[in-house]
């Protein structure tokens, strides 16, 4: 492996690149226009800043990759970045999408940024081995993206701004313990505490994956009722929500690896459909 493809794989591309996206979908959103170059450049420093972010969370998890199947091939387990040099890319990278941030837009968004780099960096990653808590520790980080961008393109913290975070932040849930659910194994041989309290793939966890999901339906149609979109929006929200909580009485009814994996999948479909249909309802 080259050190430029090392290097690119501490960022964890295709997680970072997701998470800017609801940042650039938060800018769109609180847009007086569709400026999509503007938001291009928001999605620019949130992939930065949020690729700064994994890259602090594999220095801390060395030793802790090497013994999971999934992370043992990672460019730090395997000696090809060192810790030292890893820090001079997570300073660079994250340096230059904080900038961004404030330069093109306002310092708010960066501060916001910077607090999520944080929060995700030096509290949810050593809580991981601490307790289940580091769910809803993360959840934060996790959720503040479009928020992010709403404050990117209004400069305010705005009850709108909130709605979205709220949207994100809640969605985490059922996303995080589904993958917890399937890597449970791996988890475990490193010590991991993902699973909610008893931490056990049984139908505890299963109940609280369907309690959040469910709370999840009414808070997606806030931006509806707040005037952020036509009627669009709200029914493709209750279609994925309606869709995404199914999966969740399959994982209750069944217990199997199987049913969390569908619902793994399905928060990977249910985000980015939901909030593409605000931007397009905009339109």
């Amino acid at each position: 492996m080259s050190k430029a493809k090392a290097f690119f794989q501490l960022l964890k591309f295709r997680l970072a690149i997701t998470v800017a996206f609801s940042s650039a979908i938060g800018y769109l959103l609180g847009a007086h226009e569709l400026e999509w170059g503007r938001a291009l450049l928001v999605m620019l420093g949130g992939l930065a800043v949020t690729g700064a972010a994994n890259t602090i969370n594999q220095i801390f998890e060395i030793d802790l990759d090497r013994q999971m199947k999934r992370t043992a091939q990672r460019p730090l387990p395997l000696g090809i970045i060192s810790a030292a040099e890893a820090w001079v890319f997570t300073f660079l990278v994250g340096g230059f999408g904080l900038g961004l941030l404030a330069y093109l837009f306002n310092p708010l968004a960066a501060a916001l940024a910077f607090l999520s780099l944080v929060l995700y960096g030096f509290v949810y990653t050593p809580l991981k081995t601490i307790s289940p808590i580091c769910v809803a520790v993360g959840a934060i980080p996790g959720g503040l993206p479009p928020l992010i961008g709403w404050v990117a393109a209004t400069g305010y913290l705005g009850l709108q701004g909130w709605v979205l975070f709220g949207i994100q932040f809640m969605w985490q849930f059922p996303h995080f313990w589904a993958i917890a659910w399937v890597l449970d194994d791996d988890y475990k041989q490193a010590g991991f505490k993902m699973l909610p309290s008893p931490g056990k793939k049984d139908l505890r966890t299963a109940i609280q994956i369907m309690i959040y999901t469910l709370v999840l339906l009414p808070l997606s149609l806030m931006p509806f009722y707040f005037g952020m979109t036509g009627t669009v929006y709200p029914m493709v929200a209750v279609v994925c929500g309606v869709l995404f909580l199914m999966q969740t009485f399959y994982l209750m009814r069944t217990i199997t690896k199987k049913a969390a994996m569908s619902i793994m999948f399905g928060s990977f479909l249910y985000l980015p459909i939901v909030q593409i249909a605000l931007v397009l309802d905009k339109l």
